[in-house]
């Protein structure tokens, strides 16, 4: 696995622990968003703790994509990599300098 790819997995999972800045945004889909308070934050506390990466959701080794059932409900995350305006991509995602990483929180039944 390359330096820059560990990097990015690193920046990911810092993200996914603090999803506030310096190190990035997170977004939810209203079906996550209008949860009960309890419901919510066991949501979040399973995005911020999930470990459960594999080859199949996660072929390149950055730590950016996740989903888990909780109370019989799929829910999945999603971490893209912008410019730091958001207009495109991001150049770099292995630098923060040009990164603005946002997380996605979503029940799957919303993709």
């Amino acid at each position: 696995m390359s330096a820059s790819t560990l990097r990015i997995r690193l920046l990911n999972d810092q993200l996914r622990a603090f999803p506030f800045p310096p190190r990035g945004e997170m977004v939810m889909t209203c079906g996550v968003a209008d949860l009960p308070a309890d419901d919510l934050s066991e949501v979040l506390h399973q995005v911020r703790t999930f470990d459960a990466f594999t080859a199949d959701n996660d072929p390149h080794g950055e730590h950016d994509f996740g989903n888990f059932t909780y109370n019989g409900v799929r829910y999945s995350w999603k971490i893209d990599y912008y410019d730091r305006d958001k207009e495109y991509g991001s150049p770099d995602p292995s630098d923060p300098a040009v990164t603005c990483r946002v997380l996605t929180v979503m029940r799957a039944d919303e993709y």
